[in-house]
């Protein structure tokens, strides 16, 4: 198949769903005209809510596969996924090697690489135990704080994000099987497919040394905003779909 035919498929991390990646998709559009864009959510997030969350990065890696329609797999897919996104993602590389041409890892700390005090820096442990406890406006104040630098006075987006919780809230329960999830997932091997490396300097969820210790580890190419949050699909989408544009397009100039 054609590289410019390959679809991507975005992956949200924690408490997240496909709603949230919001202006990006249109950028990402806009760089790919060609390229088919698919979101999905893991079961406990946005309109699977209802679901029980797995408590594995496997488990949730399983349930994504069956969403997927199997031309998309045969043909194979250009990941690119944020935060606990990005575990999945290192997965399904490496358990379906077949299915995945590459993928992008926006701000990913995986074990054994990364310590667990920096993959979540040990300031915000108590803020992200409150906010399961919070009510839905407060809770997504927080995570705009703990994940953005660059949006977190738009009132209208934290308002859209407001409205998405009461229409499909993640239970406590579920949020602490997905924590659960990303505390156990190691990765075992290094996935064979191109993978690009993206990190915030100033990310205040995860540190960014763990993006820099995983593109040593596994010598990949990495690149690094100044001034984004921990979501930088959020706060810098013409930037993030542009690295991304030229990194692709290196691949297939090689």
């Amino acid at each position: 198949m054609a590289e410019k035919d390959q679809a991507f498929l975005l992956l949200r991390g924690f408490l997240r769903e496909q709603r949230h990646w919001g202006g990006f998709i249109n950028q990402l559009q806009a760089e790919f005209p060609g390229r088919q864009i698919i979101t999905l959510d893991i079961p406990g997030n946005g309109r699977l809510y209802k679901e029980n969350s797995p408590c594995t990065i496997a488990e949730m890696t399983d349930h994504l596969r069956h969403q997927i329609h199997l031309k998309i797999l045969v043909d194979g897919l250009t990941l690119i996924a944020l935060s606990m996104g990005g575990m999945i993602a290192i997965d399904w590389m490496i358990r379906f090697p077949a299915e995945i041409s590459k993928a992008v890892l926006i701000n990913t700390s995986v074990r054994p690489f990364s310590p667990f005090y920096q993959r979540l820096r040990w300031q915000n442990y108590l803020l992200v135990i409150k906010a399961l406890a919070m009510q839905r406006f407060e809770r997504e104040k927080l995570i705009l704080f703990l994940t953005s630098n660059l949006s977190t006075d738009n009132s209208r987006l934290l308002n859209d994000w407001a409205q998405w919780n009461k229409e499909c809230p993640v239970s406590p329960a579920n949020a602490l099987r997905q924590l659960l999830a990303t505390a156990k997932f190691s990765v075992p091997e290094r996935p064979e497919q191109p993978v690009l490396i993206v990190s915030s300097r100033s990310d205040r969820l995860v540190h960014h040394q763990c993006s820099i210790d995983l593109a040593k580890a596994w010598s990949v190419p990495f690149i690094e905003h100044p001034s984004a949050g921990h979501d930088v699909p959020l706060d810098d989408p013409v930037w993030l779909s542009s690295h991304i544009g030229t990194w692709i397009r290196s691949l297939a100039m090689e």
